[in-house]
């Protein structure tokens, strides 16, 4: 009533179907009242951010659909179900409040058009999710980018000339990844009295240099690995992102991405042809690309200050470390030196960039070798799940291009573009990968440089590049004869290039011996848990969540970088001094090389395995406790992994039976060609009492060739085969 003009209500609902220009120009008026008008404790957020950004030359405004939810919910709603008419308006919208915040006296100055950036912290939709009642709304996905193509210019506006008469006219264009067509006719309008010929049919050609173009880049979005069901291939979706929307990621990196979800029709092919011409592709619009930066599975989140508060009184407390080892797979009993490892790995040291540029890599990597049911890959699942970031792959099922990168070909534009393996997807986190031994050479080969120096260079069809690989590697692997045999030492047990041993921090060889106490324990244990979901040591798992520990490793990861003390650094170089001089002595007295090296590489283990332990505890330096427990962890690992192969080919016994075993194996050879057979019992009495060998050599030497497969034993043991080479 107070604005003096007729007042009207309707009875029978408002007609939603009229878009004439009064309700259009309602909602470009209410939504200008939102920018002009939300204030959260008198300070008006738009207003300031709209000024802000136009006087750097940034014509965009990103806006929170809840603050406009809270303002408007009628206009909310109707910016999620009809977003392709109401972001337009919006984007007017924001030009109108440019013009009256930044220029209010001069209204003829011409702005470029403004882009509306759109964010939320609404319910997310997975990829999967997205179904048919989903298209032509706002939706608001997460994953991970595998792809970004080169910024390609898309026209909004075509300047066109007619060839004949040389009449020029615009054309707007809109839409995503449809194309536009030219008019068939000349627009130009005769005069009553011109008797001048029709210009001929398609007359028009495009002026480049008059056009308007916009940046534009396809990205390729798909699903987190951790979200993907057992047994599905991952899914993926173009995504058309635009102005300042480009550039915003590089494939690798997990966002989340706000758009408006399409339907494109593709060009060429089958399914342009008549009886799929009603059927289309589904790709999004995005308005809005939220990075993850904190490496977390919460998105964006932040800690909460009680979060914070909880997380400080855990890292007072003086059992933590213990604490924190025993709630790692705690349905696995034992491997308590494995598992406090595995924390360390979680945490990771602290990366170190130098003056000159160079970097020295903060994660920690650690190989298990052992025999079979040791409870190894039930480890790396666990790793998997309490991991902000994980990937788990097996090694007979991962090539090289797999884990680090591959080259595709674009299949419209026939370009090539990188998609990122499994460790550029893990970049931040940790990659497991299961049955490592059982991986070819050259693929093994390819997992080098991530390993080290954490980049993956890329030479391939044209494409020269280096991508990142920051990721922890947590490898699980048997021995070459599937069980670790003691009278060998651990070269001829581990098949593995000392090239690739120098870069694992710490080795632990999982040994399955036979020992009643243990055993009895550990078959407890099992069926504890077999019966009632609980074992023998099962008692600490309500004390750290999975969930928690996951947030508490992520805490650490973006709070904490220690360094090392004067003291404790050094101590842990004389420490170091002392264990290459002992590892000098072990070749020497063996007169072998030592098949795990301790390099300078191993020295930077021990420092790194001492900052994450001072990590764990929200320390910022690593002080001498941290260094001894450190130095500790690395002689249970790789130096017992060295010293188990000087005691089994050191002096004694050991030594003779197996130089025997070697002769015997030769003699073998000779004695036996190939597809000959001979009795067990003629072997015996040829090699034990007639050339004075040892029992047991020949039977050694017997299980090793079959190991081998050079010979065959048939007939239940009683003859022996000469098979192969």
């Amino acid at each position: 009533m107070d604005r003096q003009s007729v007042f009207s209500l309707s009875l029978f609902g408002e007609d939603r179907s009229a878009t004439g220009p009064d309700t259009r120009g309602s909602i470009q008026r209410a939504l200008i009242d939102f920018i002009l008008e939300f204030h959260l404790d008198n300070v008006f957020l738009y207003r300031d951010q709209i000024r802000e950004n136009v006087l750097v030359k940034q014509y965009y405004c990103d806006v929170d659909i809840a603050h406009l939810i809270s303002y408007n919910e009628e206009l909310a709603h109707r910016l999620n179900n009809e977003p392709a008419e109401i972001i337009p308006l919006f984007e007017n919208a924001l030009k109108e409040c440019t013009h009256r915040i930044v220029f209010p006296s001069n209204k003829s100055i011409e702005l470029p058009d403004h882009q509306l950036l759109l964010h939320s912290t609404a319910s997310q939709t997975s990829i999967r999710g997205l179904t048919a009642t989903s298209v032509s709304h706002l939706v608001r996905i997460p994953g991970i980018v595998i792809g970004a193509s080169t910024l390609s210019s898309k026209a909004t506006k075509l300047a066109i000339q007619c060839r004949s008469c040389q009449y020029t006219d615009a054309i707007d264009v809109t839409g995503g990844f449809s194309g536009v067509s030219l008019p068939r006719t000349c627009g130009r309008e005769r005069m009553p009295n011109e008797d001048s010929e029709k210009c001929p049919l398609d007359p028009y050609y495009v002026i480049h240099e008059k056009c308007q173009f916009i940046d534009q880049q396809v990205l390729k979005l798909q699903e987190a690995p951790d979200d993907i069901p057992v047994g599905e291939l991952p899914r993926h979706i173009l995504i058309s992102a635009d102005r300042y929307l480009t550039n915003r990621v590089v494939p690798g990196s997990r966002c989340t991405v706000m758009g408006v979800f399409s339907i494109y029709q593709s060009k060429g092919g089958k399914s342009s042809s008549g009886a799929a011409a009603a059927i289309r592709n589904p790709y999004m619009r995005a308005v809005g690309i939220q990075t993850d930066v904190d490496h977390s599975m919460k998105g964006n989140s932040m800690f909460t200050e009680e979060e914070e508060q909880e997380f400080l009184e855990m890292s007072r407390r003086p059992d933590l470390y213990e604490v924190f080892a025993n709630c790692i797979a705690p349905s696995i009993y034992g491997n308590r030196d494995i598992k406090k490892a595995i924390a360390c790995l979680l945490m990771g040291g602290s990366k170190k960039i130098l003056p000159d540029g160079m970097k020295l890599r903060g994660d920690i990597n650690v190989l298990l070798l052992g025999d079979p049911g040791t409870a190894k890959s039930q480890l790396l699942k666990f790793v998997e799940k309490v991991s902000p970031i994980a990937i788990y792959t097996s090694g007979k099922g991962s090539s090289a291009a797999g884990l680090t990168a591959s080259v595709q070909r674009d299949t419209n534009t026939r370009e090539f573009y990188l998609e990122g393996g499994a460790m550029v997807l893990a970049d931040g986190g940790v990659v497991c990968i299961d049955e490592f031994d059982k991986m070819r050479d050259e693929d093994r080969v390819a997992i080098h440089e991530a390993m080290e120096q954490q980049t993956i260079s890329i030479a391939k069809a044209g494409i020269t590049t280096i991508l990142n690989a920051r990721t922890s590697v947590l490898a699980a692997a048997n021995p070459i004869f599937g069980r670790y045999d003691d009278l060998k030492t651990p070269g001829e047990n581990i098949d593995f290039q000392t090239t690739i041993l120098s870069r694992f921090d710490m080795i632990f060889i999982v040994r399955d011996e036979h020992e009643r106490g243990r055993d009895e324990r550990i078959a407890k244990h099992v069926m504890g848990i077999h019966m009632g979901g609980r074992g023998v040591e099962e008692q600490v798992q309500a004390e750290i969540p999975v969930e928690k520990m996951k947030r508490y490793i992520s805490y650490c990861k973006s709070r904490c970088a220690p360094r090392l003390s004067a003291p404790a650094a050094e101590k842990l170089s004389s420490h170091f001094v002392s264990l290459r001089r002992q590892l000098h002595a072990a070749e020497l007295t063996s007169q072998a090389r030592s098949s795990i090296p301790i390099t300078i590489r191993q020295l930077e283990a021990i420092t790194r395995i001492a900052e994450s332990l001072a990590k764990l505890r929200l320390q910022p330096y690593a002080d001498e406790s941290h260094v001894d427990e450190a130095i500790r962890l690395f002689l249970a690992s790789t130096m017992d992994a060295v010293s188990q192969g000087a005691e089994g080919a050191g002096v004694g016994g050991n030594r003779e039976l197996t130089e025997e075993t070697g002769r015997v194996e030769e003699e073998l050879r000779r004695r036996l060609p190939i597809g000959w057979s001979t009795s067990l019992g003629t072997l015996r009495r040829e090699f034990v009492e007639g050339r004075g060998y040892s029992e047991a050599s020949l039977n050694r030497a017997l299980v090793v060739l079959q190991r081998r497969e050079t010979v065959q034993i048939r007939h239940g043991g009683a003859q022996v085969y000469r098979s192969g080479v």
